[in-house]
């Protein structure tokens, strides 16, 4: 078994079968679609947006992704949840994504994404603070 790398995509097929981007509340048009629900490699595809949940509810709403090589993450906005914060989440966190519904399911508890490190928008390009929590969630995996 590989290591647990929190800033790489651990099944980079969750990204395919995309959809244009759509505005929260509206559902993708599949009618208009006649390709295969899977794009192909390297079709980009925008997360923003998209829900967010934890393996025990609801943690908030895509604000942002990262697609920088060797540190891919989700900027999440948790809403009234936690006081209006937003979470860095590294993409490693993704169990999978559903795009018919817009939904990212992520194999962590609401309760460890609150406890992780607080995120600023100008911390996000820092190393030492990709590090921090990067080595929260991998952390987080030992304890399981």
């Amino acid at each position: 078994m590989q290591p647990f790398n929190p800033w790489a995509w651990r099944d980079p097929a969750a990204l395919a079968g995309g959809y244009d981007q759509t505005e929260p509340g509206e559902r993708p048009d599949r009618e208009s679609h006649d390709g295969p629900d899977a794009p192909g490699p390297g079709t980009p595809l925008d997360l923003t947006g998209y829900r967010v949940e934890a393996t025990d509810g609801r943690i908030g709403a895509i604000d942002e992704a990262s697609e920088d090589a060797g540190a891919r993450w989700l900027v999440v906005d948790t809403g009234p949840w936690i006081f209006g914060r937003k979470v860095l989440l590294p993409v490693g966190t993704v169990a999978r994504v559903d795009h018919g519904d817009r939904v990212v399911h992520v194999d962590r508890s609401r309760e460890q994404v609150k406890d992780s490190p607080a995120f600023a928008p100008e911390e996000g390009a820092r190393p030492d603070y990709r590090d921090q929590v990067g080595d929260y969630y991998t952390q987080s995996y030992r304890r399981g």
